[in-house]
């Protein structure tokens, strides 16, 4: 609104209209934001303009609306210097994102991905990814809870079903193609409560939902485990691993869907409660020194754990280990989010570096997408490289033999993957679909 236009200001009486022929033409915008993230929801609460006593002044001979509409003041212009630098700022960022979290679930994916690749049993050592995603997991769900619960587990299953259905329709319809033949269990492929059952050719494919089942099961149970949480929020932290440790010590579960979504739900409880603790200011609370002692004492028994254990399972690998894998990701994971919370970290800094947090922004916006459909990348690299060695250029330049090029054209799939069925999870999340967060709209 120009000055001219203030409502009632200079039409009182004995008031002349200033003249500021250098700011007329000039306008002052925000600058737009450069990346795509999930709207904020509007303050049911709108800030109001506070108001002053309607007498305030008037003994003093100032009209009553002069208290009301404070005099707008002509801003100097700036020196060309300091808004070249202005513009080069990074736009601020929303509330509401984390880039701390988003960083560390775009580093968990990338390790998801290199395990994958290469197999490493130490992987898991480095960077516990399936502990770290639960963990955020349940602090995003902590949060939603402050709304109804039943809408928020309306919500949840809403955002997660459309994209497994999407890439379920390819993989079931892929399957019946090479002589697959469900029975009534394929049910599972409508809601996963338990692992949809597959043919031994696409194993490779649909062995990952046991992270889908896992997940739609803790948020099915978040608005319980909150309730039992928040009354002795760090005694009900301790005692979540317990069920691990009554599976593996006191009663072995069956070897069936029932008995793998019992493992997996009590080997990342203590994770997902983890993010409730971090959500309510728990362990922001946590004296230092017990923290970083319990933390270090379960990594140190995970590790012995798993090291002393490879006659049974052939490997040191924490994925074959669940009660190495629960142990290790407690105290890995508790580090993370205490650091987070008492060091107050929050990657800020990231914002400087555009193309870094526009990586980090599409793994986060496409994280369904991208633990979806990099298996699949995965098997179709291999044929694509055999491809590549009837080309006597690519034969003698490239390496083909390597597993980082397979790494590397793995990546280029997904790429792929996620401009062509990312959308869905925009669709899913009622968002105007787009090829990438921030980018043009695309039509699905």
């Amino acid at each position: 609104m120009s000055w001219e236009q203030q409502p009632g200001y200079w039409q009182e009486p004995g008031h002349q209209q200033p003249q500021y022929p250098q700011y007329q033409q000039q306008s002052y915008t925000q600058p737009a934001y450069a990346h795509s993230y999930e709207p904020v929801p509007a303050d049911p609460q709108p800030y109001e303009q506070p108001t002053y006593h309607q007498g305030y002044g008037q003994e003093y001979g100032y009209p009553a609306h002069a208290q009301q509409e404070p005099v707008p003041q002509p801003l100097a212009p700036a020196p060309p210097a300091a808004a070249e630098a202005e513009e080069e700022k990074p736009p601020p960022r929303p509330p509401g994102r984390d880039r701390y979290f988003d960083t560390l679930r775009a580093v968990a994916l990338i390790r998801v991905v290199g395990y994958h690749t290469f197999g490493w049993a130490w992987a898991g050592m480095v960077f516990p990814s399936m502990g770290i995603m639960f963990a955020l997991a349940g602090t995003l769900m902590a949060k939603s809870l402050e709304r109804p619960a039943r809408q928020v587990v309306r919500g949840r299953l809403r955002r997660l079903l459309p994209p497994f259905w999407f890439w379920g329709f390819f993989v079931v319809l892929a399957m019946l193609i090479h002589d697959w033949m469900p029975g009534w269990k394929i049910v599972y492929w409508i809601v996963p409560l338990g692992d949809p059952p597959g043919s031994a050719w696409a194993e490779q494919a649909w062995e990952i939902l046991w992270y889908l089942r896992t997940y739609l099961w803790f948020v099915l149970l978040s608005p319980l485990l909150l309730k039992i949480f928040r009354p002795a929020p760090v005694a009900v932290l301790l005692l979540s691993l317990a069920p691990i440790l009554v599976l593996h010590f006191l009663w072995e579960p069956p070897d069936d869907r029932l008995g793998s979504a019992l493992t997996d739900l009590a080997t990342f409880l203590f994770c997902w409660i983890l993010g409730f603790a971090h959500r309510d200011g728990v362990l922001a609370r946590l004296r230092p020194f017990a923290v970083a002692a319990l933390s270090l004492a379960a990594i140190g028994f995970a590790g012995w754990y798993a090291l002393t254990h490879q006659a049974e399972t052939g490997s040191y690998d924490l994925d074959d280990i669940p009660l190495a894998q629960a142990l290790w990701s407690a105290g890995y994971v508790t580090l993370l989010m205490w650091a987070k919370s008492y060091f107050g970290i929050d990657f800020a800094w990231l914002t400087r570096f555009r193309r870094t947090d526009r990586i980090v922004t599409i793994f986060n916006s496409r994280a369904v997408t991208i633990y979806l459909w990099h298996e699949i990348a995965l098997i179709l690299a291999v044929p694509l490289i055999d491809q590549l060695w009837n080309v006597p250029a690519f034969e003698t330049y490239l390496p083909l033999e390597s597993q980082w090029f397979m790494f590397g054209v793995g990546w280029i799939l997904i790429a792929v993957f996620v401009l062509l069925c990312g959308w869905v999870e925009d669709v899913a999340g009622r968002k105007k679909p787009t090829l990438l967060p921030g980018g043009r709209p695309a039509s699905p």
